[in-house]
């Protein structure tokens, strides 16, 4: 059975074969290896930047067997081009991954062999750890009367304050919380238990504390849209799924009030959740399922936090420090 075509590209630094291609590339990425969109939107500016580059570098338009012919001194003459407009190592390294993986898919495809690509040493990413919240501060986030003084509708504040309470809570993603749909939220005293698309689609089990079930029926109590069983759990100002950014902003507000850093995000309450669960004795396998993390060396950097706030307590508290 014969792929369905990709819808075409226009591509102006490339030829419409390499943009058919590119278009093919990232059809099956989104339904076969079923990466997020935000993944595909970068892989494919990435590989659009690099196709301008190549164009102006080469000085014409960039076709497949150009491409094919790529040499390493091409290659990393485009990362020296974007590191020189201050790209961080972590955004050079996602873009050298989806230059290969279209070498990749060409070589499949039987379109060429980009050999030059592999030939790249991937660049060096300082290793950061998370910056959690104190506990008291994570609990503050989530009581709406911390905005009471705002000019918003009182519904809205305690939509924000539900939903920072289940990133907190449940260790969720911003997306996953925003992407729960009504009948897939239990009412307080009625279940503890939520199933959750992650990553991937992926879907999860996490808990869920009925503290934060019973502030999302305030919330729900409160909404003047309807919330069908089918439809988001958490709606906008109009009645439409809530945007990330609508809790972000919220959360830069909460930030000043409560005094906290840059780094108190929303997704800090994910971080929170994780690390103040393993300071209380939390299995890292457990947490490793509960965050919906596959592998578990990236859970395995909440262990260094931890570790950090050891060496401060020791520093702090030993008589002869």
């Amino acid at each position: 059975m014969s792929k369905p075509a990709a819808p075409p590209l226009e591509l102006a630094s490339a030829d419409p074969s390499i943009a058919q291609e590119m278009a093919r590339w990232l059809s099956h990425l989104g339904a076969e290896r079923r990466l997020s969109p935000k993944t595909l939107e970068a892989y494919g500016r990435d590989l659009r930047q690099c196709l301008d580059f190549l164009c102006s570098h080469w000085g014409e338009r960039v076709t497949l067997e150009r491409f094919a012919s790529l040499e390493a001194t091409d290659v990393r003459a485009f990362m020296a081009m974007r590191r020189a407009d201050d790209i961080a190592g972590r955004s050079l390294m996602r873009a050298l991954a989806g230059l290969r993986s279209f070498g990749r898919f060409l070589e499949r495809e039987g379109k060429g062999k980009v050999g030059a690509l592999s030939a790249i040493r991937a660049p060096k990413v300082a290793k950061t750890l998370p910056k959690p919240l104190p506990m008291a501060s994570a609990k503050r986030l989530a009581d709406a009367d911390e905005r009471a003084g705002e000019d918003r509708e009182t519904w809205i504040l305690v939509r924000d304050a539900a939903v920072m309470a289940l990133l907190y809570g449940s260790g969720l993603r911003i997306s996953e919380a925003l992407g729960l749909k009504r009948r897939e939220v239990p009412k307080s005293g009625e279940g503890d238990v939520l199933v959750v698309t992650g990553k991937g689609n992926k879907t999860r089990m996490v808990p869920v504390l009925q503290n934060v079930l019973a502030l999302i029926d305030e919330y729900a109590a409160m909404c003047p849209h309807a919330l069908p069983p089918e439809g988001p759990i958490f709606v906008g100002a109009r009645g439409g799924p809530l945007s990330p950014r609508i809790i972000q902003l919220a959360m830069e507000r909460l930030r000043g009030a409560l005094g906290l850093p840059d780094s108190a995000t929303p997704h800090a309450l994910r971080h929170s959740f994780a690390t103040h669960l393993l300071s209380r004795g939390g299995d890292l396998r457990a947490i490793q399922e509960l965050l919906g993390h596959s592998s578990l060396s990236t859970t395995q950097i909440y262990t260094g936090i931890d570790s950090e706030r050891l060496l401060e307590v020791y520093a702090s508290a030993h008589p002869r420090r």
